[in-house]
């Protein structure tokens, strides 16, 4: 019986700070709490902020630029997670390897960790330009990651418009920091509305949630320490979406409800 091939799954976004890295950094650490061994390249070499998320900055070594140029080998620039061993960080290099990295550099670099992980999560830069086009030259499906913003939206329509003309599939979508009050009150792009302009299949919902800035801080992914944080639980659903299991999707129309409905029974027990 031959072994199911890696999946090599990019992270994209056409908007920078709607938080693809940190959607990278817990979703790696819940597929290897999960069972699955999973490498997480970063692939955004100007910014390199998935080591931080990580709290991996002060063990780097070697990255995937000494790889590349076989000043090393793959083993010596991993970094594995102390506290998660059946996840491992390929870091970014130096900034100027921007100048100078092709597709086919990328695709040698996943090959390398397609031979060790059954999962690899490329962090790929925002936007469209040369860095997320090298990224993707290696992916076989994606993860389109968006806030119910329009000016998301639409950075995000552009990049599933390249995704589809490499070839990558599935596309999946997942939806961040999501706000059921405002978009119970119609100040925020309701979830069908997202589906609907980008034709996506949504693989996740992801509440906003203070933890997740708090966690970023601290360099300790939310779903690391078991948080039952809202944004932990989403991601460790996503996680299992991505594994093949069935779990259903949060209605953020009834968690709206449902924050308005406590805030009526908040306001008839107080004695005026």
């Amino acid at each position: 019986m031959t072994a199911a091939p890696t999946r090599i799954i990019l992270i994209c976004s056409g908007k920078g700070g709607v938080g693809k890295t940190t959607l990278t950094a817990n979703l790696g650490i819940a597929l290897a709490r999960q069972g699955s061994r999973t490498a997480v390249l970063d692939a955004d070499f100007g910014l390199r902020n998935l080591d931080l998320l990580l709290g991996l900055e002060n063990r780097i070594v070697y990255t995937a630029q000494e790889v590349l140029a076989e000043t090393c080998r793959l083993e010596q620039a991993l970094v594995k997670h102390k506290q998660e061993p059946n996840l491992a960080l390929l870091p970014a290099g130096n900034p100027r390897m921007l100048e100078w990295l092709t597709p086919e550099d990328m695709q040698r670099i996943v090959a390398l960790l397609a031979e060790r992980f059954d999962i690899v999560l490329i962090d790929c830069p925002a936007g469209i330009e040369d860095g997320f086009r090298n990224a993707a030259a290696a992916a076989r499906e994606a993860i389109v990651v968006t806030t119910p913003e329009v000016s998301a939206v639409r950075d995000a329509d552009r990049v599933i418009g390249l995704l589809n003309t490499q070839g990558i599939e599935p596309i999946q979508l997942v939806l961040n920091r999501v706000r059921p009050k405002m978009m119970l009150n119609q100040e925020m792009l309701a979830v069908s509305d997202v589906t609907d302009i980008l034709a996506l299949p949504l693989l996740g919902l992801v509440l906003e949630d203070e933890q997740v800035i708090v966690s970023t801080n601290r360099g300790e992914p939310l779903t690391l320490n078991g948080n039952g944080s809202p944004a932990a639980k989403a991601y460790h659903n996503i996680a299992r979406r991505l594994r093949g299991e069935t779990v259903p999707l949060i209605d953020p129309a009834k968690e709206g409800q449902g924050l308005r409905a406590k805030l009526g029974r908040f306001m008839q027990t107080r004695i005026f």
